[in-house]
């Protein structure tokens, strides 16, 4: 999968995401045609985000181990792989070590 090195003629909300004290931070983007994504980073640490809209995360650098809810299986991510959340479910994200940069996408 390529993942774009930049996004053209979108809007950036300037105000961040703070989740989990700063250690997710995000900032959101959205295109002109009103498709909403947000860029962000994860350091290391495990996370439990909810999800309302169906996600698509794209890892951009980095390495983080996913368990989505309702699954057993915990899978590994890294640059270019990504991975789909259903709508009113969630995921478990660990990053051990480094930064995790990812793109999320609102389907």
């Amino acid at each position: 999968m390529a993942l774009p090195p930049a996004f053209s003629g979108v809007t950036v909300h300037t105000k961040a995401n703070v989740y989990f004290d700063g250690r997710v931070v995000s900032h959101t983007v959205i295109a002109a045609d009103g498709a909403k994504r947000t860029l962000g980073l994860i350091y290391p640490g495990s996370y439990h985000f909810g999800t309302a809209a169906p996600e698509r995360m794209e890892i951009v650098a980095g390495v983080c181990s996913v368990q989505v809810d309702g699954q057993t299986a915990v899978r590994d991510y890294a640059a270019g792989m990504a991975f789909d959340v259903a709508g009113q479910s969630g995921f478990t994200i660990e990053v051990k070590t480094g930064l995790c940069e990812y793109i999320c996408s609102f389907l």
